[in-house]
Order: structure tokens, then sequence, then C-alpha cells
């Protein structure tokens, strides 16, 4: 008996009354109204651009409204991937984030470019009519499949049996010329009504295949992009954890090594002072031997405190401790040890990541030095804004100017260092003054 109930129970189970069915349907309506918004946007732009084009001062008008419908179609194509996520277990993973080229102009092209936010526009304004469509067809299919289905109960309240002057008054639901007006007739509609609220719900299965396929196509990054995602994850990995060696060589450095250099500085001068007592108790041949012991011992504090010296630099350049209290405060640092009079400003809602942090402060330290050694001002001033995801820092100074980024050492090695984690580093510099420095980073690497 199981078995042969089986087939009728999968095909209710395709039916109106399953979670999917109502996840399709919920996904169904909210993708709509998203790409409506698209939509409606992107006819809005198609139908006013020619008034606007036709001055040209109003052409950079047009172009940041398509580069808002680009970026906020970026977003929208986001919820889309979430929503098709949850209701149609169709995971995607997003595009590349948007990179933004150096400069006013790059940023226009870079912008106007986006081939992501291109195809987020096709995908949302092409699928908007079937939708739409799809919709209207299940909201009228429902309609008329409960009244159907309830035909019966209403059908016997409108009096079907009346007649006038032997003429018998049709009432209910018709077909043409064929009239439903039969307690037969009207379990038959009943019938039909209850296949139509189950074939109905196809219409948004179709749609949510013929959407998966979109997405795919649409939303779903390209190889190439695919690629560039994984490499930036793997480089990303591969920098934090560079970045925690290099901290766990400090810690290890600062509390092991350093503090065993500081212990033996420590027992040489107290051996140093043993030896001058000795010295000042003996006279003779054992005196030339003490003052030579206590010259070596002199020599082996010196060499000792060197090193401590050294090492102590080297653990601030692998991770300055003034990092442990945020970005801004070893700025603060920074600024208060350098040579020329430095004004900063700071605008850091979020903490950047922990390379980020050490790359942005070796920049500015390196760019203050360079203030200090050969561009003669007398002022210097920086900015560390964050735009966004992006971290700028900005180091101008009063000097003479002439800086270049040439060769493979200074602001050149400062180059690449910035490079990786996909920063850039550009130098105004005109003869006479003043220099520009502007260093652009990722907040997160």
């Amino acid at each position: 008996m199981t078995s042969d109930l089986s087939p009728l129970r999968r095909l209710w189970r395709a039916g109106p009354f399953t979670r999917r069915t109502w996840r399709e349907l919920l996904y169904l309506v909210a993708t709509t109204l998203i790409a409506s918004l698209a939509a409606v946007a992107a006819w809005a732009t198609i139908v006013t651009a020619p008034f606007i084009a036709i001055t040209v001062i109003l052409l950079p008008v047009l172009a940041l409204i398509v580069i808002f419908e680009l970026r906020m179609a970026r977003r929208l194509a986001n919820v889309q991937r979430r929503l098709a996520a949850r209701s149609l277990d169709l995971a995607v993973p997003g595009p590349p984030p948007f990179r933004r080229q150096p400069g006013l102009w790059g940023w226009f092209r870079s912008s106007l470019t986006d081939v992501d936010g291109w195809r987020a526009v096709a995908f949302l304004v092409a699928t908007f009519p079937a939708k739409a469509v799809a919709i209207w067809a299940t909201f009228l299919g429902w309609r008329a499949g409960v009244s159907w289905a309830t035909y019966p109960v209403w059908w016997s309240a409108l009096n079907p049996h009346q007649t006038a002057a032997g003429v018998r008054h049709h009432s209910g639901v018709s077909f043409g010329y064929w009239f439903a007006d039969t307690t037969m007739e009207a379990l038959l509609v009943a019938l039909l009504g209850l296949v139509l609220l189950w074939a109905v719900v196809w219409v948004a299965r179709s749609l949510a295949v013929l959407d998966r396929a979109a997405i795919r196509w649409l939303l779903t990054p390209r190889e190439a992009d695919r690629r560039i995602i994984e490499a930036e994850e793997q480089r990303a990995h591969a920098v934090e954890d560079a970045a925690a060696t290099l901290r766990r060589i400090e810690r290890d450095l600062h509390d092991g090594t350093q503090a065993r250099l500081v212990a033996v500085a420590m027992q040489l001068d107290m051996a140093r002072e043993q030896v001058v007592a000795a010295s000042a108790a003996t006279n003779g041949e054992a005196e030339a031997e003490l003052a030579e012991a206590r010259a070596l011992l002199d020599t082996a504090h010196r060499n000792a405190t060197d090193a401590i010296t050294e090492l102590r630099e080297v653990t601030r350049s692998i991770h300055p401790p003034a990092l442990d209290l945020g970005l801004d405060t070893a700025l603060a640092t920074l600024a208060a040890r350098s040579a020329v009079p430095v004004h900063l400003r700071t605008d850091l809602p979020q903490r950047p990541s922990a390379p980020v942090e050490t790359i942005a402060y070796y920049c500015v330290a390196e760019l203050l030095t360079n203030v200090a050694k050969h561009s003669g001002a007398r002022t210097a001033w920086v900015d560390a804004i964050e735009r966004g995801d992006r971290l700028e820092l900005r180091v101008t100074d009063d000097g003479a100017g002439g800086a270049a980024l040439i060769g493979g050492r200074g602001l050149a090695g400062l180059s690449d260092r910035v490079g990786t984690v996909h920063g850039r580093l550009t130098v105004q510099s005109p003869p006479g003054g003043p220099t520009v420095a502007t260093v652009d980073l990722p907040v997160v690497s």
C-alpha cells in the first residue's frame, strides 16, 4: 500500500503546500522588487540621457549617474546572491572588489568600465520582465484556483435553480457557452481548481530554474576573476602569516635573547667592579694581569651593550611597540620624534589589519626621515584618513622638492613594499616644492 502511494506523495510534495514552494515564491517576490529598482533606474537613465547629453557640460553628470547605478547594481547583486543561497540553495561567490585607479580620471575610467557592475545591471534588468510576468500569472492562477476550488460552496448560495417564465437563468462559472450550474459540474470545477492550485506553482518553479541559470551566467565570477580571488585570498593569508611570524620573532627576541644579553651585561658590570676592587688590593705583577682582565671586561661590556641597542632597533623594525595601541597613537609617536615639526591629522574609524598598520607606520617613518634628511623643510604635515575600504596616507612638506621614484632604494623600495598589499605610492615633487607623497592602502589586506 505504501509503495502505491509513494508516487502520489512525491507528486503532492511538489505542490503548493511544501516549504520549498513557499521559499521559491518568496524569493520570486523579493527579487522582483530588487530587480524593479534597477530596471526603473536603467530606463530613467536611458530616457533622460539624450537630454543630458545635449549639453557637453552635463556629460560628467550623466557619467556620475551611471557610476552610481553601477555601484548600486553591485550591492543589489550581492543581496540577490544571499537570497539565492538561502532560498534556492545556490551558493555563488561574489566578484572581486572594485579596484579604483589613481587620480580623478582613473576613478572615472575604472568606475565606468566596471565589468562586474555591468553584468549585475544586465542580470537585474533582463530578469525583471520574466519575474513580473511570473508574479502576475501566479497571482491570477491562485485567485482562479481558490475561486474554483470553493465553487460548490458559493455556487449553491447563489440559488442556481432560478427559473422565470419557463426560462432557466444560469449563475456561477462559465467556460464559453458551457455553464457549470449542476452539482456534478460544480464538483468538476472544484477539482479543476485544486489542479490549478497545484499547477500554478510550477510557474515559480520554472522561473527559479531560469534564475539559477542567469545567476550562474551573469553573477558567478568569471574564471579569470575566480583565479584572482583565490590569489588574493592566498596572498592575504601569506601576508597575515608573515606578520604573525614577525610578531612572534619580535616577542622571542625581546623576551628571550634581549633579556639574556641584558643579564650578561649586568654580570659583566659586576665582574668589572670586582676586578677593580681586587686590583686596588694588590700590587706588582698581579695588578698588571688584573688591569688586562679589566680591559677585556670593559670591551665585553661595551660589546654587550651595543648588541642590546642593535637588538632593540631590530625588534622595533619588526613590530613597533607603539602599534600595539593603534595606528593613530603610533603616528603621533613618529610625529613627536621627528626632527622637523609635524602637524598630524588622523581619521581612522576602524582599525586596519596588522600588516597594513605595519606598512603604513614604516611608510610614514621613512617619508618623515626623507623630509628631515633631504628636503630642507621647516614644516611637515601628515594626514591619515580612511575613505571607505581604503586608507590614505599623505605626507607633505614645504621643502625644496625634487623627490622621485627611481632606483631600487628609498622611495622606490617603499613603493615595492606598499605593492605587497596592493597599495600605491605616488609622489608629486616639483623643483622648489612642495613635496606631496600619497600612500593608498586597503584597510584590510
